[in-house]
């Protein structure tokens, strides 16, 4: 059993809902992100999603896209995204670690070797924005050979058809974009999440964490009481954003927020 599923399982067991933030790795400097991923999983993170910086975020929304231009802008490579989970891995074995972005970063690192140095590095699973299902055989053989998860991407758009096409490959966890748009987006309605939660259990065994949209702790308790984990970004990398100049208090806020959003859904 994978990590990521080992956390989903004991969750269950305990009736708890999975909190996953999500931030930029290098975004405000390479020392900053991983203090942050430290903080995160002392926060109440039981997976986090580090974001491998690319030039053309075209599905993320103002503030995500921002901070990957700040990274990629600093030099920030998947060498450096490697490095700081490698040293997240010498502290804590416990808490999932995903790889969220691009494909083209991935090609140009090469499917087999991105695989061996993730696994190596610690990394649990990966979710690929712009890699559509029917392109993902290649870089699936290659993860599923070193045991780790690839996650994908559902919209509310996704037909039913489509829901049983990537039933058949994902592992790990199923991300629910719960708005139509980029990240960062529009107001959430948890009546239409509720919905859409409803008819994809009727074709995935998998948790269904929701993401976009996800603000603050308010929300995020009522998107938790239906979905198995709650993902926020944006609300996290505005933090970051805003308090990059002063590294004590950004830690410190970061860790208030993702704190906070813990303990509300459960």
């Amino acid at each position: 059993m994978s990590r990521i599923l080992n956390i989903f399982k004991q969750l269950e067991a305990k009736n708890k809902t999975a909190f996953i933030p999500f931030i930029t790795a290098g975004d405000s400097g390479l020392d900053n992100s991983e203090a942050l991923v430290f903080t995160l999983a002392d926060s109440g993170a039981d997976i986090i999603e580090l974001g491998m910086p690319f030039s053309d975020p075209m599905a993320d929304g103002p503030v995500i896209a921002k901070s990957h231009e700040r990274a990629v802008a600093d030099g920030v490579n998947l060498h450096d995204v490697f490095a700081i989970v490698e040293r997240f891995r010498e502290h804590n074995q416990s808490t999932g670690i995903v790889l969220m972005g691009y494909t083209n970063p991935i090609e140009v690192f090469g499917y087999k070797e991105f695989a061996l140095r993730a696994h190596e590095a610690g990394v649990d699973g990966i979710l690929v924005v712009d890699m559509p299902p029917e392109e993902v055989h290649d870089l699936k053989e290659e993860l599923d050979k070193v045991g780790i998860d690839l996650i994908f991407l559902v919209a509310p758009t996704t037909t039913d058809e489509r829901l049983q096409y990537i039933a058949e490959m994902a592992t790990g966890y199923i991300y629910f974009v719960s708005l139509k748009g980029v990240t960062g987006a529009g107001n959430l309605d948890v009546a239409s999440v509720n919905h859409h939660l409803e008819r994809m259990r009727n074709y995935f065994k998998l948790p269904v964490g929701v993401g976009f949209g996800i603000s603050n702790a308010e929300v995020a308790k009522q998107v938790g009481e239906n979905a198995d984990a709650v993902i926020v970004g944006s609300a996290l990398v505005s933090i970051i954003e805003e308090l990059s100049s002063d590294k004590d208090t950004m830690i410190t806020k970061v860790g208030k927020l993702a704190k906070e959003i813990s303990n509300a859904i459960n």
